[in-house]
């Protein structure tokens, strides 16, 4: 499909997707100019190797992509199609701007209902400076607010999804694991639960990562790679502790002024600060994860980040029941769209090793 017919394809659905979900002018506009800027700015990968304005670390990288692309499709049975055969350079540091919101007094995300895609934990903007106010608005509402830029950007599926300036010259197993996790979403979406189709776009990204560098051979890459995972689930755990204490915290509001339970909130998240840095300085994690634990950190952050994690265990333990076998494994995952959220909830948990 040309351009032009991509726009009327991106125009309509886009369309559909903001006048259903929000009903402002600004949001209509700035996300059917940020998807038609996306598209427009796509070139086709061997089109930006060949140009002599592009860089050899730039060449280089589109060839890593094209590497990747050809081991997600043969080796990990994902569906690459036309996904990530093009370039696109934002003149921006994230492709998206998502906002997260929670109650000042629970762990539970706010949710927003859109088209195609059901219920997500997030509201994701082109235009930071509307993020930004959305983020004022919710704050005046009286909600905890997280703004994270999303680097990665995929239409599951819909359309022409490019490799983008905003994530292409990440560290080479980075660069796998952001590629495997926005194919998987292409393999198996279910629409409205959100934790699920992170996590399991999680895991299977972790796992094509492990298989592409043993296919290498490169054993000092794919060791690196794993002491990095054992560095954030120990951080994650920490994060989780925090949730769960933070949880029973507001079970009490009941029987606790306003007061006390904020001043309980902030030494909850201020403990877990300590213990992050205590964590450094024993050399259990490095800078790397400083922004888990920054001004941002309060329930909102702590509900975003449990999106992408807490069932990644779940969906590991179904693949090794699988035998490895990765179109078993997707089989099972597809088969769990027929039971209910809490269902699926309780199998993955139930699930961990």
């Amino acid at each position: 499909m040309g351009f032009a017919g991509q726009v009327l394809r991106s125009f309509a659905v886009v369309a559909a997707f903001i006048s259903c979900s929000c009903g402002t002018a600004r949001f209509y506009s700035q996300a059917v100019r940020g998807q038609v800027d996306m598209l427009h700015r796509s070139e086709p990968l061997a089109s930006v190797a060949s140009d002599p304005r592009t860089s050899g670390e730039l060449r280089r990288r589109l060839a890593l992509v094209t590497e990747l692309r050809e081991f997600a499709g043969t080796e990990l049975r994902l569906p690459v199609r036309k996904q990530f055969g093009g370039y696109a350079d934002l003149g921006r540091p994230f492709a998206v701007v998502n906002v997260y919101a929670a109650p000042e007094f629970s762990v539970e995300a706010k949710s927003w209902w859109y088209p195609f895609i059901g219920r997500a934990k997030y509201r994701g903007y082109f235009d930071a400076k509307l993020a930004r106010q959305k983020a004022a608005d919710l704050r005046r509402e009286g909600l905890d607010v997280y703004l994270g830029g999303v680097r990665a950007y995929s239409t599951l599926g819909w359309f022409a999804d490019p490799v983008l300036n905003t994530f292409v010259r990440d560290e080479p197993a980075a660069l796998a694991e952001t590629l495997f996790h926005e194919l998987t979403h292409a393999r198996v979406y279910i629409g409205g639960d959100s934790d699920f189709n992170e996590a399991f776009a999680t895991a299977n990204a972790q796992e094509g990562v492990r298989r592409w560098l043993r296919a290498k051979g490169d054993t000092a890459a794919l060791a690196r790679y794993e002491q990095g995972l054992r560095r954030d689930e120990r951080l994650l755990a920490l994060l989780d502790r925090t949730r769960a204490a933070l949880k029973q915290l507001y079970e009490r509001k009941e029987t606790m002024s306003v007061e006390e339970m904020r001043r309980e909130k902030l030494l909850a998240l201020d403990r877990a600060r300590r213990q992050y840095a205590a964590m450094k300085q024993r050399g259990e994690a490095d800078s790397v994860r400083d922004g888990w634990f920054g001004k941002q950190l309060n329930n909102a952050r702590l509900a975003s980040i449990a999106t992408y994690h807490d069932f990644v265990p779940g969906f590991a333990r179904m693949l090794r029941d699988c035998g490895g076998d990765l179109e078993r494994f997707y089989e099972s995952v597809a088969a769990m769209k027929s039971l209910e959220e809490a269902e699926r909830r309780q199998r993955l948990l139930g699930s961990q090793p």
